[in-house]
């Protein structure tokens, strides 16, 4: 592999920097126990004892993972089997719309997707709340998922399931034996990455939330609304510090379906 120049090494480097500076600034300030952002007094934690303390934040903050959790599972779910009816088309132009279709929902803007849903859940006569937010995550995580899970996909070598038809496997023994453990790299891709989506997401939760619920991204801004407060600076930190484990944890995953995958060829 070639090696980085010095020249893209600093524009890297100052790519980062500009990228991760405000985050650690937030964060090295949310320890401090002056009331502002302008001068760091001391060290202290009772920002973060704070966020703990609050009944209502760790509910809001339950809601968050419960939803996201969920969201994630079930587009997953749906996303996989989406990716695979989508490869099995044989009309290439149909399966070529369908593809259009997946990817607009990906690039069309958070504002226009949520007030789509604002507007489909009052006519519908669906509650806002728990409900309408799950739906929502799950409908904008969906094509997330299969985009990562079609390109496993489509590099998975067809005489493997013509070989295992040929022994005499079910369609099922197929799905179950060949296709998913040959996928299941995209799958987990598709899981962490809509996982990460439905826990940052403001827009669309912003617009299908109702009162007495809400996640952590509709709360963070309307705390920061009322005024600067260093627990806003404990709660990002916290969402931050949750964010790395998650990429770790799918890193750690990856890696040994990948090893195990290698061992298996």
């Amino acid at each position: 592999m070639k090696k980085l120049s010095a020249s893209a090494r600093v524009y890297l480097a100052i790519v980062f920097i500009v990228l991760y500076a405000p985050i650690f600034y937030l964060i090295f300030y949310s320890f401090n126990s002056g009331g502002s952002m302008n001068n760091f007094e001391s060290f202290t934690l009772e920002h973060y004892i704070a966020v703990f303390e609050d009944s209502r934040l760790l509910v809001i903050l339950i809601n968050t993972v419960i939803v996201a959790l969920l969201s994630a599972l079930i587009s997953t779910v749906i996303g996989t089997l989406g990716a695979i009816g989508i490869v099995t088309v044989k009309n290439s132009k149909m399966r070529n719309t369908l593809l259009s279709l997946n990817n607009v929902l990906i690039v069309s803007p958070d504002v226009i997707i949520g007030a789509s849903f604002l507007i489909l859940f009052t006519m519908i006569g669906i509650k806002l709340g728990f409900a309408s937010v799950l739906l929502a995550h799950v409908a904008f995580s969906v094509p997330i998922v299969v985009l990562m899970v079609l390109p496993k996909l489509l590099e998975m070598n067809k005489s493997l399931i013509d070989a295992a038809l040929d022994l005499g496997a079910t369609k099922k023994d197929v799905m179950m034996r060949v296709i998913l453990p040959y996928i299941q790299p995209g799958i987990f891709a598709g899981f962490f990455l809509a996982l990460t989506y439905s826990l940052d997401d403001f827009a669309v939760t912003f617009f299908v939330t109702g009162n007495g619920f809400s996640t952590l991204s509709v709360e963070i801004y309307s705390m920061a609304r009322a005024g600067i407060s260093l627990t806003v600076n404990a709660i990002s930190g916290l969402v931050f510090f949750v964010t790395v484990i998650v990429v770790v944890g799918y890193y750690f995953i990856t890696s040994r379906a990948s090893k195990r995958t290698g061992g298996t060829q």
